[in-house]
């Protein structure tokens, strides 16, 4: 299914209509007609405007079916304690991001303040 079609599927058993949509999500009239039409295929920011004028969490523009699509079986991950116990490189930055945590947790919420502060400013450098 094309996503205007699948926008217009919406946006109809919701009852609500183009002008519903111009003044819940900003975007136009004949903008929505557009990508309705498959005349224009909109960026993602532009989807999650319609997601939300429509009420449906943004999945669902892709996604016919009831309920949450099902995920795929994903390899479990390693924890940060399991990482730890590896050797090399990726071992010692999760051994320095234990101590890390474990720092953190017994300091002052000022003092952890102050921390945040000076990573905000080390990370826009």
């Amino acid at each position: 299914m094309l996503i205007g079609e699948r926008i217009r599927t919406l946006r109809t058993e919701k009852g609500l209509s183009q002008g519903d949509i111009e003044r819940a999500s900003g975007l136009l009239r004949c903008y929505t007609s557009r990508v309705e039409n498959g005349h224009t295929v909109p960026a993602l920011e532009t989807l999650e405007r319609f997601a939300s004028a429509l009420g449906v969490p943004l999945y669902q523009l892709f996604y016919e079916g009831n309920g949450a699509p099902a995920t795929p079986q994903l390899s479990a991950r390693l924890t940060l304690e399991e990482l730890a116990e590896q050797a090399g490189e990726p071992g010692s930055e999760a051994r320095f991001l234990l101590k890390v945590r474990s720092l953190l947790g017994s300091i002052r919420e000022s003092d952890r303040e102050v921390l945040l502060s000076l990573a905000r400013k080390l990370a826009f450098r």
